[in-house]
């Protein structure tokens, strides 16, 4: 067993020509200049770390777009979808109306009997299914957006355009109209509405030299 010499300490081997208080200064400067260096290596990965986060702000901005971009291309192929659905519904109920004219001139004579008054009503319960709706009544006034005037007349008993015949229903699908209801209407009868209004004036003029109406 090798015996240690008390009191000695061993000190790093110094080169020849140098004092050993010389060297110390220097590996303290040597500890010193270290900061410095960490320092730079600090400043580069603060560096490196706004590139990637420029990118990745870049990057997702790019995957919110075409995301936006996707979005609205679902919405316009499925408004598409449903224009184009919706317009073959129409055309292929628009090809089965004198059809269903039929049915109905059938049934106003008494006509619709046995089977084949099953299979009118089995095809009238299949287009209401698929949307379609019949309008169109006697006394209703008339309106040029949703009926068209076959025949004209005038009559003492309207106060404005009516339609007093439905000679062809209306049918629509939806708020789309696809044939208008085919009318005939009355208008007012000409001068009716001076009598009224004079007469009018007159039972007025009465009532004030009277003192007002009688009360019962």
């Amino acid at each position: 067993m090798t015996e240690e010499t008390p009191g000695f300490e061993e000190k790093p081997d110094v080169p020849s020509g140098v004092n050993p208080d010389d060297a110390e200064p220097k590996a303290a400067s040597e500890k010193g200049a270290a900061p410095a260096g960490d320092a730079s290596a600090d400043a580069g990965l603060v560096a490196q770390l706004d590139q990637v986060r420029t990118a990745l702000g870049e990057r997702t901005a790019d995957l919110q777009r075409l995301q936006a971009e996707y979005q609205n291309y679902r919405r316009r192929v499925e408004r598409d979808r449903v224009a184009v659905k919706e317009v073959a519904i129409a055309n292929l109920l628009t090809e089965l109306l004198p059809v269903l004219d039929d049915i109905g001139r059938a049934r106003e004579h008494g006509e619709l009997l046995g089977g084949f008054k099953s299979v009118a009503e089995s095809l009238e319960t299949v287009a209401a299914k698929m949307g379609l709706m019949q309008f169109g009544k006697e006394g209703e006034p008339f309106d040029p957006t949703i009926h068209e005037a076959l025949m004209h007349s005038y009559a003492p008993d309207v106060t404005e355009t009516t339609c007093v015949a439905i000679l062809q229903p209306g049918y629509r699908i939806g708020e789309r109209t696809i044939r208008p209801a085919r009318v005939a209407v009355a208008e007012p009868q000409p001068g009716a509405q001076t009598v009224k209004a004079e007469e009018a004036e007159e039972s007025a003029a009465d009532d004030k030299e009277n003192g007002g109406p009688e009360e019962g």
